[in-house]
């Protein structure tokens, strides 16, 4: 891990020297001179990564490099802002500042003082590196050695059954349909999964499975991991699938290496062949090998793989099935930790032991969350204990137990945290810190992705340079990418996506490997958590790490007791870059004491991410304090949902700022013009409605692409026309605009063609209806858009929005003619109607033949004036969910749904009991949803 931090600070200050080379004057030999030292140190740390875990001094070196690149950063920053801020202050800021002018020479001196000695410090110990043995590693293959007792033992074979096999049958069953029926024609066939979701086991049983041995002729399998030779693996599915004699085994040994390819492909062609790939890791994997498995289009030959990383599965064949075995239930859980660990025990103890066992042993299974490697780790150990005490011990240790695995090595289960690990250990450099920095977030806390990729780019996780070798991608599409990479790896899982199943929103670890993470994390001294404190006590971590290094980050755990809300500086120490706050709930919350709350914000002036939400208790405004305004470094600023009583002038000092979440609980507030002074924001979040004198100047923000919350009357929409990257924009008439929009709108019609998404509110009425359409005709290339208020009429090209998927409109009073534009949307995949979309005097509505060719999720809820709705035949072809909620004016669902065969759910909300009656079985509507598989009836009212 020292390796991965090293390579991206490097990264970073590289990214100085390119952009800042004019800032850096006087000191930029001496960061080129330590840039290049600790590239030169980056090729040793693999090995001193490797070496540390047995060596307390090469712990302690790596910890010191780690802390001097992190250092060397912090000053480089701190000198560039200096020069910067005096360079930008002008004339007028010059003659201002020039009582103190030497006082600001001698500052920076000190600074570059600071660099000088950091510089020294980086080049001693790159002396040093010989001190220790740390040899030089550049190429992966070379440090075999250092996992070959891992690899040892994730060697899978297949004489080995596993004998405590659970809740696996629907899994196998649907593999061996793909494997062995005419009907499926996938050439691979892959099962992904994390470490320990029973991927090998699934396909143990598959490969073993009666229908299979019985449909393929010859069947050969393999176990590839991390470190293989691709010689040896071919030549053993070779002689696995013949089953030569030893003559025929000899002159296989003899063949050359290009020969084996041609051989393995003519069988699999003449032969019906099933072959495993057990553990494929990496793409590159399948690269090398697949020359043996190109066969002919007829083939009946089959591959199954198994592997944690999606991609390694599409690569291989873009047009294979996919599996994911889904995690134990409770129940399936508790059988197989029954299984292990309460075997024959019933009968040779006391009838109130082995109850107490079962409560104990029930409840330590629900921490295990369905993942069967740690049921079967944790059945394994308690197996060997045969007193209530020790089983109370390790209910206590429960987590540690599982994750990091115990007893001696040889040990059938005793690789458990390997397994976990390795996932770990395989990730590039540039995603270890990414998937570290998720151990801020709370136990079982889904989070909020895009939430998540700020805070990355914030610390500087995606550097420039890996942003100019995405082609052209922003820093946000990387960290999204890098995101879904995770996830393809199965190292975090998806919580939710989009409501078109096309972006993930939120995502959450498994606890075991959440406690990996933190393992890690404390190993390598990247993060801390802190719990609350009462009495005045100190705010230590939650485990003590013995990983020498300063505190970076911290994550503070906070309930409504807490006498204190962050360390003090001498607990912390001065280098943190990042502090986020988490409350005792999900949404709101409020310390105990208000007068502690300044300290939230003090004292931090080398922090780059601050996230306080939800910090409200109704009542109490809070008072940011003026020390929030010498946060300089800050890049990522959040109180979204807290109680600010106002937004101060000082903010406008933090001008590094590439996020502010200001969307806080005051919806009436004055906003200073300050905002233009924040040239590097990417994202800006305003408060639902504000005031500001005159209007606020945005045309500096050639970054944004983030607009929300923005008024009209108090903004210049000719400042937008100057706001290049935007790409999201929400935006409110407060006013109306009529008198110079379309010219306004013309000039700005590259931008608002740019934008993707698209929320508009019209809090002005009726009047301002066609301004809504002339805004929304500019924005011909949105993917999502979201309507408040009236509208009366769609542009008239609105029809041809090839790129529109997502829409909603609430209440917008559209005319009757409206819906005829609306159906013959090419591309909509999603559409909700909320409220009184149409115009009051409408009835009826209509989805004709032919209408919505691409919808497939569609919500109607608070229609109150609709009383009939009719779908034809062919309308909406696609639909898979509906949901119909308050629209009380309907007394039945539609005849046409009969028609919509793809569809899958039908939910209502808040429907008369009348309407709910006449879909359940026996009603006289149960006909026309009888064939949907999933039918919920929610809050039925009178």
């Amino acid at each position: 891990m020292a390796e991965a931090v090293v390579s991206f600070l490097v990264e970073r200050v590289g990214d100085f020297i390119i952009q800042e080379g004019r800032s850096l004057s006087g000191v930029r030999d001496q960061v080129e001179r330590a840039h290049t030292d600790l590239l030169f140190i980056k090729g040793f740390l693999k090995d001193a990564d490797a070496k540390r875990r047995d060596s307390e001094a090469i712990r302690i070196f790596v910890a010191k490099i780690r802390d001097a690149a992190y250092d060397l950063e912090d000053v480089i920053e701190a000198f560039v802002l200096k020069v910067d801020s005096k360079r930008k202050g002008g004339i007028k800021n010059v003659l201002k500042r020039l009582g103190c002018i030497f006082v600001e020479l001698v500052r920076r001196h000190k600074i570059g003082s600071e660099i000088g000695v950091i510089t020294i410090t980086i080049s001693d110990l790159k002396q040093n590196l010989q001190t220790y043995g740390i040899k030089e590693i550049r190429d992966s293959s070379t440090s075999l050695q250092l996992c070959e007792g891992q690899q040892l033992l994730r060697r899978t074979y297949t004489h080995v059954i596993d004998r405590n096999v659970v809740g696996l049958e629907d899994s196998v069953h649907e593999l061996v349909g793909h494997l062995v029926k005419e009907e499926h024609r996938h050439r691979v066939v892959s099962i992904i999964g994390m470490g320990g979701s029973g991927k090998t086991t699934i396909a143990k049983q598959v490969y073993h499975h009666k229908e299979v041995t019985d449909h393929f002729d010859c069947l050969a399998w393999v176990c590839i991991s991390q470190q293989y030779q691709v010689r040896d693996v071919l030549e053993r599915i070779y002689v696995k699938l013949l089953c030569p004699t030893k003559e025929e085994r000899d002159e296989i040994a003899k063949l050359k290496d290009d020969e084996i390819p041609g051989r393995l492909s003519r069988l699999q062609n003449e032969r019906k062949c099933l072959i495993v790939l057990d553990d494929i890791w990496k793409r590159e994997t399948w690269d090398f090998l697949k020359a043996a498995f190109e066969c002919d289009e007829d083939s009946k030959s089959r591959i199954l793989l198994t592997t944690r990383n999606e991609q390694v599965a599409s690569h291989a064949d873009e047009n294979g099935f996919h599996h994911r075995p889904p995690p134990l239930t409770e129940s399936e859980s508790w059988k197989l930790f029954e299984k292990i660990a309460m075997s024959g025990r019933k009968a040779g103890i006391d009838a109130e032991v082995y109850t107490k066992m079962e409560e104990l042993g029930k409840e330590m299974v629900h921490h295990c969350r369905g993942l069967p490697l740690a049921v079967i780790v944790l059945a394994g150990l308690l197996a060997r204990k045969n007193t209530i005490k020790d089983w109370v011990t390790i209910r206590e240790n429960v987590g540690v137990y599982i994750s990091r695995g115990f007893g001696r090595q040889e040990e059938e289960h005793a690789y458990v945290s390997w397994v976990l690990a390795l996932s770990y250990e395989d990730l590039p450099y540039h995603l270890k810190p990414c998937f570290l920095y998720l151990g801020h977030f709370p136990e079982d806390y889904e989070i909020n992705v895009k939430i998540l990729t700020k805070l990355w780019i914030a610390e500087g996780f995606i550097s420039l340079t890996k942003q100019r070798q995405s082609s052209g991608e922003t820093m946000e599409d990387v960290a999204y990418n890098w995101l879904n990479e995770l996830v393809e790896r199965c190292v975090i899982q998806v919580a939710e996506r989009s409501s078109t199943f096309e972006n993930i929103k939120t995502c959450r670890m498994h606890d075991l490997l959440r406690d990996l993470c933190l393992w890690k994390a404390e190993e390598e001294n990247f993060l801390q958590l802190v719990k609350g404190s009462h009495k005045n006590e100190a705010m230590h971590p939650v485990s003590s790490s013995s990983s020498m290094g300063k505190i970076r980050r911290l994550a503070i755990y906070l309930d409504e007791n807490d006498d204190k809300l962050v360390p003090s500086r001498e607990e912390r120490g001065g280098q943190l870059r990042s502090l986020l706050y988490f409350g005792p709930n999900d949404y709101n919350w409020f310390p105990k004491r208000k007068e502690l709350i300044p300290s939230m914000f003090k004292d931090f002036k080398l922090l780059r991410a601050l996230m306080i939400e939800g910090m409200n208790d109704g009542e109490v405004k809070i008072e940011l304090p003026r020390e929030i305004g010498n946060m300089v470094h800050l890049k990522f600023l959040s109180l979204r949902r807290s109680n600010i009583k106002s937004f101060p002038p000082f903010l406008g000092n933090l001008i590094c700022l590439q996020t502010l979440d200001f969307c806080v609980a005051d919806n009436d507030m004055f906003i200073p013009n300050v905002i233009c002074k924040m040239n590097k924001l990417r994202h800006l979040y305003l408060p639902w409605s504000y005031r500001a004198r005159g209007k606020l100047q945005l045309s500096t923000l050639g970054d944004l692409q983030t607009l929300y919350s923005v008024s009209i009357g108090y903004c210049d929409l000719n400042d937008i026309a100057k706001l290049g990257n935007l790409r999201k924009l929400s935006i409110r008439l407060s006013s109306s605009q009529s008198k110079n929009l379309e010219k306004i709108l013309d000039a700005a019609g590259c931008v608002l063609n740019g934008i993707r998404s698209l929320r508009l509110y019209n809090d002005v009425g009726m009047e301002s209806g066609a301004e809504v359409s002339q805004i929304v005709a500019r924005c011909g290339q949105i993917y999502k858009l979201k309507l408040f208020g009236p509208t009366l009429e769609l542009p008239k090209e609105f029809h041809s929005y090839s790129n529109l998927t997502k829409l909603l409109l609430s209440p917008c009073a559209l005319k009757d003619d409206q819906m005829a534009v609306l159906e013959k949307l090419p591309n909509l995949k999603s559409l909700d109607l909320w409220g009184n979309v149409f115009e009051e005097n409408t009835k009826v509505l209509v989805f004709s033949a032919g209408s919505f060719p691409r919808l497939q999720f569609l919500t109607l809820v608070n229609l109150k004036g609709i009383t009939e709705w009719r779908v034809e035949e062919g309308a909406m072809p696609c639909l898979c969910k509906l949901v119909i909620g308050n629209c009380s004016g309907l007394s039945t669902v539609p005849d046409g749904l009969r028609h919509l065969t793809t569809l899958k759910e039908l939910k209502t909300e808040g429907m008369p009991k009348r309407f709910c009656s006449k879909l359940e079985e026996g009603g006289e509507d149960f006909h026309k949803v009888q064939h949907i598989p999933s039918l919920i009836i929610q809050h039925p009212i009178d």
